[in-house]
């Protein structure tokens, strides 16, 4: 195989299934050699027999790939180490890390407990700092060794993390973390020859099959606008060194749609120059608003 990630080493987590196992398969069609993590578990999080990430490595070695599997917990200081040490032990390197791992506990917020907000943050936030702090580690070391690396990370957060999401506070929460996250990476790393992006996309998998259930393929040109694999494109290429000089970005992707998201913004301001009383500091705060374009609307609320 050739392609743009010709030789590159790609960690994936929870790539067994939907957007994960897209991402490694693309990765795989450029070229890539693939470390294949998931943890094996139903959409709740809750064991499931099946070993989906040996099946990904299977159909990647069958298109003539190199993929081994990881099946340990990303969310975990041991099972994130574990995934860095395969790739190293497996093929002496590590160029790119994909985070993907996540699961839902969907609760209104006075119907959500402890336990399941506490898990979505685990899965999603911790699993991403996790890796990304091990795969960090052994960055900055070959950089202090003289051998600064041309890496990758590509998190992933979700429309849910940008806007929020009715019915789903700990995603949204942790999703919307995962891009802070991304932003502070990509600058400590920098030094490091460490890229760090994020994509938000919108794709059909076990955990958005609800909302795109009804969606099918154009009569007219066969395309699956909510298809899994057309979100990969632009994940493999931020896993390229393709990509140089792009980092600190969150990409929205769905279909054919790409779009770059433009954060956090100062807006209409007013300095008074010295302290407010409550009904000017509201009289003004309204001024401003007038000013400002209205917020996007949460999903589920529109």
């Amino acid at each position: 195989m050739s392609g743009i990630c010709q030789g590159r080493v790609v960690a994936v987590t929870g790539a067994g299934r939907g957007l994960g196992r897209a991402h490694a398969l693309a990765f795989a069609a450029e070229g890539a050699h693939l470390v294949v993590n998931d943890l094996g578990v139903g959409l709740d999080g809750t064991p499931d027999p099946a070993s989906p990430a040996e099946q990904v490595v299977a159909e990647i070695r069958a298109a003539g790939g190199e993929a081994v599997a990881h099946g340990a917990d990303i969310a975990t200081t041991e099972g994130a180490a574990s995934l860095i040490t395969t790739a190293l032990d497996t093929y002496g390197r590590l160029d790119t890390l994909v985070n993907n791992a996540g699961f839902l506990r969907d609760r209104m917020l006075v119907n959500l407990d402890e336990d399941d907000w506490n898990a979505v943050l685990r899965v999603h936030l911790t699993g991403h700092f996790l890796t990304l702090r091990h795969a960090a580690a052994h960055w900055r070391a070959q950089s202090a060794a003289g051998r600064t690396p041309d890496a990758r990370v590509i998190n992933t957060s979700s429309g849910a993390g940008l806007l929020g999401s009715v019915g789903q506070g700990n995603y949204s929460a942790a999703k919307a973390g995962i891009i802070a996250l991304t932003l502070v990476a990509a600058a400590e790393l920098a030094r490091y020859g460490v890229q760090v992006n994020a994509v938000a996309p919108a794709a059909r998998t076990r955990m958005t099959e609800h909302v795109f259930a009804h969606t099918m393929a154009a009569p007219d040109t066969g395309f699956d606008a909510m298809a899994p694999g057309n979100v990969s494109p632009l994940v493999v290429w931020l896993g390229s060194a393709d990509s140089t000089g792009v980092t600190g970005r969150v990409f929205e992707t769905e279909a054919g749609r790409i779009t770059v998201m433009d954060g956090w913004r100062p807006g209409p301001t007013d300095d008074k120059g010295a302290r407010r009383t409550p009904t000017d500091a509201g009289r003004t705060a309204r001024a401003l608003l007038a000013q400002a374009p209205p917020p996007e609307a949460v999903y589920g609320a529109r």
